[in-house]
């Protein structure tokens, strides 16, 4: 089985009557999303849709998301997931990019869709719950699917963008399906009684295979959350007894901030992901929730799970795992070849869940895939029983006079000061040393702790060349919409030297 759209179409089979997915008090049976999927798949047809057709999907974590998503699959349209907080100019770029036809879009982001959408020439339908539910009734169901290749492209990805315009990930159906079917039958190990919690944005890589596709995959249900907000994420966890907890280590901290005041007997299993989960986060989470936390990595490109903490086997924190099935991972040298026992290098890697290219950016293809290993920007080590540990961005690397400073490192210091909530390190400008270690951190609330101490904390733990000359204390630190902090919006103004 490689077509997506096979993996709704099986657990309607064997689960008809089960609940696929809720939304408060929305909710819907395996049998009547099929339904609505059919409908969906023939009102793209009667619009001109052929095989292949890019069709954007701008929706929050809202039931009629999967409609959409499984409808155009159905149809043998291509999936291209919008963020729904875009405004009009970005959206306008990506709509151009992929030369999609329509937009879906939700009655909150149409303000900024339907503009996009006349000025590239695509219609826009706005999925206003009760109006999308009585356009689909007056549309019969399409009988069967379309079906499509293995290798033809499934849903695109645009990437956020780090290193200049957003690119494209071609992710075909083979692609996503092993990576649906390894996360629910090895990784989560999901049953049809699983609840999965749905507060990550399913227009991401992560939300989108490991909730979504896994969880239709086991005929589970996904109990969906349009916009995270601890408080509400714990009223969903309990009234809808989730039993596995997704989500990034941002989601973590506001849950242990908020104060776990629900009991959670059903949860059974969290996984964190997006990006590196402090060591002493993961411990309280794991105080607080009850329950193991598995680390897992994966990339837009890699659809997305490429390494994680397996359940069966022991589990290492900070580790984000080994790599999964029909996975190769290795590590690439700054100088070439392969690196040696304890080196760093760029982790590479190849296999069934590597995406087949960019929309139509062969040169940027090229330059990330080379000798059929995808190259990933992630610097790593592995230990002696084969297990990866990321140690920062390749592009995140401070170079402070010649040495090397991997910003997590400081950062998990500055997580074991007591009265830090957040932190991010990176590099600014140094005349003298082409760049200083800095530190945008923000405090528990009531603390006093000033930035001299901040920086002596960490300068009596780690090597003189790598504690943060510069500390700077923020109310915040910028997010993007997975909860990921974005280094590249931190702004650090280098102060005069005082030769500290």
């Amino acid at each position: 089985m490689t077509d997506l759209f096979a993996l709704l179409a099986r657990s309607v089979r064997s689960h008809a009557d089960r609940t696929a997915v809720r939304q408060g008090e929305d909710s819907l049976t395996y049998a009547q999303l099929d339904d609505l999927t059919a409908r969906f798949a023939e009102l793209l047809r009667t619009k001109g849709l052929r095989t292949g057709d890019r069709v954007a999907v701008a929706l929050p974590n809202v039931v009629q998301f999967p409609v959409v998503y499984f409808g155009i699959l159905r149809a043998g349209g291509t999936v291209v997931p919008v963020n729904p907080l875009l405004k009009s100019g970005e959206m306008v770029f990506v709509l151009r990019d992929c030369g999609a036809r329509l937009v879906v879009s939700s009655p909150s982001c149409a303000e900024e869709a339907v503009p996009a959408a006349s000025r590239t020439g695509a219609e826009c339908l706005v999925a206003e719950p009760a109006a999308f539910a009585a356009l689909l009734r007056s549309v019969e169901p399409m009988a069967g699917a379309a079906g499509t290749s293995d290798e033809a492209t499934a849903v695109i990805l645009y990437t956020s963008g780090t290193t200049g315009v957003p690119k494209g990930a071609e992710l075909t159906h083979r692609n996503l399906v092993s990576n649906a079917l390894t996360v629910a039958r090895t990784l989560l190990r999901l049953g049809s009684d699983d609840v999965l919690f749905g507060g990550l944005p399913l227009f991401h890589a992560f939300g989108q295979t490991c909730a979504m596709n896994a969880s239709i995959a086991s005929g589970s249900c996904l109990s969906l959350l349009p916009r995270f907000h601890p408080a509400e994420a714990l009223e969903t966890l309990s009234r809808d007894g989730v039993t596995v907890f997704l989500g990034v280590p941002t989601m973590y901290g506001a849950l242990l901030r908020n104060g776990m005041d629900r009991p959670l007997p059903r949860l059974r299993l969290a996984v964190s992901g997006g990006s590196s989960l402090p060591v002493e986060l993961l411990h309280a989470a794991e105080r607080e929730l009850g329950v193991t936390v598995l680390e897992g990595y994966g990339l837009s490109e890699t659809s997305p799970v490429a390494c994680f903490n397996p359940p069966d086997r022991p589990r290492k924190p900070g580790s984000i795992g080994l790599p999964v099935r029909g996975v190769e991972l290795r590590l690439v040298a700054a100088v070439g070849g392969v690196a040696g026992s304890g080196e760093i290098g760029e982790l590479a890697m190849r296999g069934e869940n590597v995406m087949k290219g960019y929309w139509n950016r062969p040169d940027a293809t090229a330059q990330a895939s080379r000798d059929g290993w995808f190259h990933t920007g992630d610097l790593a080590r592995v230990d002696e029983d084969g297990y990866y540990f990321v140690v920062d961005r390749k592009k995140d690397l401070v170079i402070r006079g010649g040495y090397n400073v991997y910003p997590r490192e400081i950062e998990e210091v500055l997580y074991r000061h007591p009265d830090v909530e957040e932190a991010a390190v990176v590099g600014v400008p140094d005349p003298d040393l082409g760049e200083e270690v800095a530190a945008a951190v923000v405090l528990r609330t009531g603390a006093l702790t000033t930035t001299v101490e901040l920086r002596d904390y960490v300068r009596q733990r780690v090597a003189a060349y790598k504690y943060p000359r510069i500390v700077t204390l923020v109310d915040a630190l910028p997010k993007g919409a997975t909860g990921k902090i974005l280094k590249r919006e931190i702004r650090i103004v280098p102060p005069t030297r005082s030769g500290t």
